[in-house]
């Protein structure tokens, strides 16, 4: 049975190709639509935007959550791919297209609609609040540490070994369980 064109040659997927412009062309349009219909929501009702502002922030977490769960899985079996190799390439495409197409996108939704909901809801009052944004900052802090090894596994040059990255990819479930307990119970 042929293989895919690409298959064959990996670095056709490590290229702008065609399906990697479209797919940065799609992700662009829905993130400007995505700002567009806010704008457009927060300006012609500002009085239920609320109850919207939680909503798309609610999304955007969860977005920004399953691709931090998903990347350092990625990073795991990328460790143990043969630098060079159809795979190694292939996890190359897979984790730049997670990062930016996703997990970026979500991060900053999740922060802009995370903080507005925090002025408008709580006047960034409660030892709650100011722990779960304590949290957050952590799970920044990770996503920067995940960003910068997509790098390095683009060029080559991870030195982490998978055992490695398994315990990373525990961080931030983590911060998850302790950031939702926070947002439910409010503790203090």
């Amino acid at each position: 049975m042929a293989r895919p064109k690409e298959m064959n040659n990996p670095g056709n997927m490590t290229n702008s190709g065609s399906s990697t412009g479209q797919a940065m062309i799609r992700m662009t349009v829905g993130i400007a639509a995505l700002i567009v219909l806010t704008a457009l929501l927060f300006f012609v009702a500002p009085d239920g935007f609320y109850p919207w502002a939680k909503a798309i922030h609610i999304l955007a977490v969860i977005s920004w959550m399953a691709g931090m769960l998903y990347l350092p899985r990625l990073l795991v079996y990328h460790a143990d791919a043969e630098k060079g190799s159809v795979q190694s390439e292939t996890f190359k495409v897979m984790e730049r297209r997670l990062l930016r197409g996703i997990i970026n996108p979500a991060m900053i939704a999740t922060w802009m609609f995370g903080l507005w909901l925090a002025w408008k809801g709580f006047g960034f009052q409660g030892g709650w609040l100011h722990a779960k944004i304590g949290f957050v900052l952590l799970l920044s802090a990770v996503h920067g540490y995940l960003a910068g090894a997509v790098r390095k596994f683009a060029e080559d040059a991870n030195e982490k070994s998978a055992k490695h990255w398994r315990m990373i990819n525990e961080i931030p479930t983590l911060l998850m369980i302790a950031i939702v307990i926070l947002v439910v119970v409010k503790p203090f």
